[in-house]
């Protein structure tokens, strides 16, 4: 078992900046592909932004490719995402997740193992 355990989020405005950590415990976190997810209200969850289990390769989604940073401490058994020029529409629940030995393009929905609870992220205009 992992456990995943979500902070950062809050209310923020347009174009602001808002930091999610994500601290793991329970097994070896350097061998898990670790990713963020997000959900909107009465949308699907998507996926955000990957960083691989090895190399710290990243992968993003398209709509928030040059805004979001993923990176990992492994010493902390943690990962971050940097929410840069925030919009509304970034507005979601967003959700840390991870997939043993998976690398940052390897990180569907369906394909994850253990998921965090969740942080409310809210960008008001």
């Amino acid at each position: 078992q992992v456990q995943l355990v979500e902070s950062g989020g809050g209310l923020v405005q347009a174009g602001g900046s808002l930091r999610l950590s994500c601290a793991a415990s329970g097994r070896t976190f350097s061998n898990y592909g670790a990713g963020w997810f997000r959900q909107g209200l009465g949308k699907e969850r998507e996926f955000v932004a990957g960083i691989s289990y090895v190399g710290g390769r990243t992968y993003y989604a398209d709509s928030v490719k040059g805004r979001f940073t993923t990176s990992r401490d492994n010493a902390k058994n943690t990962v971050y995402l940097q929410m840069n020029s925030l919009k509304p529409e970034d507005t979601a629940v967003y959700y840390c997740a991870v997939r043993l030995f998976a690398t940052a393009q390897a990180m569907g929905v369906r394909e994850i193992e253990y998921w965090g609870q969740g942080t409310q992220v809210t960008v008001s205009s």
